[in-house]
C-alpha cells in the first residue's frame, strides 16, 4: 500500500481520485488548496503527490518549486485543464516528474501512477542495497554521482528535474547504447502510449540547454538519426 497526497480543489475530481486511487490498494490523503498541499508535503511522507495547478492560496507550480527546494523527491504528477505547452514545460522545469491534462482516461491516469510509483520504488531498492553505491561517472567537465542524484560542470551543481536526471542517468550509464523514444518511455517513464514521444523530445531539449557546451553541436547527448538519442562513448571515464 502506498500513501499519496492529492491536491485538487475540485471535490468531485477528489472523490474520483478517492475511488481509483484506493482501488489499486492506496491510502490518499486530500489537499484543496496549495497552501495545505505544501504544508502536508513538508511535514509528512508520501510516495506520490497529485498536484493541479490551478489551487486556491498557492498555485501548483509554486507548491511544486517549493516543495523541490527542500530537497523533496517525492514524485509529483502534476495536472493542468491548460493545454499550453508552456505550462507543461514549466511544470517540468520546476521538478514535476509528469503531466496530464484534464480532461484524461481513468485507464491512462491508473497506468501513470503505478509508472511513478515504480519508478521511486526502483530508486529506493538500489539506494537500501547495504555496501552498493552506484558508481560516479565522469565525463569530460560533466560529473554525475548517481547516488547522490548530483550533476556537475566543472564542479559546478547543474539543478535537473527528477526526470532530466533519470533520462541522463539512462544516457550515461549506458554510453554508445541508442535508444528510441518508446524505449526512452519505457525506462524512464515507465509506460509507452503512442504519440508521447515529444514528452521525450522536450526533455532532451532542455537537458543539452543546461549540460551542452554548444547546442548545436552536443559533446554528450547524441542523436542517432533515424533511432533516437545516445550518450557520447568516447568520453567515459569510471571513477
Amino acid at each position: 500500500m502506498k500513501k499519496i497526497l492529492t491536491v485538487e480543489d475540485d471535490r468531485n475530481i477528489q472523490e474520483l481520485f478517492n475511488i481509483h486511487l484506493t482501488d489499486l490498494g492506496h491510502r490518499i490523503e486530500v489537499a484543496f488548496d496549495g497552501q495545505e498541499g505544501l504544508d502536508k508535503a513538508l511535514t509528512n511522507e508520501y510516495d506520490l503527490i497529485i498536484l493541479d495547478i490551478m489551487l486556491p492560496k498557492m498555485d501548483g507550480m509554486e507548491v511544486c518549486r517549493r516543495i523541490r527546494a527542500e530537497e523533496i523527491q517525492t514524485p509529483i504528477l502534476m495536472l493542468t485543464s491548460k493545454s499550453e505547452e508552456i505550462d507543461k514545460v514549466l511544470g517540468l522545469e520546476l521538478g514535476a516528474d509528469d503531466y496530464m491534462t484534464k480532461p484524461f482516461g481513468i485507464r491512462e491516469f491508473q497506468a501513470r501512477v503505478k509508472a511513478l510509483l515504480r519508478r521511486m520504488d526502483q530508486w529506493k531498492a538500489l539506494a537500501q542495497k547495504e555496501g552498493e553505491h552506484p558508481p560516479k561517472l565522469q565525463f569530460g567537465e560533466l560529473g554525475i554521482d548517481l547516488d547522490k542524484r548530483k550533476v556537475t560542470i566543472r564542479d559546478e551543481r547543474i539543478d535537473l528535474s527528477p526526470k532530466e536526471f533519470e533520462l541522463l542517468s539512462l544516457l550515461a550509464s549506458n554510453p554508445g547504447k541508442s535508444y528510441d523514444r518508446n524505449k526512452i518511455l519505457n525506462l524512464v517513464w515507465g509506460y509507452d502510449f503512442d504519440g508521447y514521444e515529444h514528452t521525450v523530445n522536450s526533455h532532451i531539449n532542455r537537458l543539452r540547454g543546461k549540460i551542452e557546451p554548444n547546442l548545436q553541436t552536443p559533446t554528450y547527448i547524441l542523436t542517432t538519426w533515424g533511432v533516437g538519442y545516445r550518450f557520447n562513448e568516447e568520453l567515459v571515464t569510471v571513477s
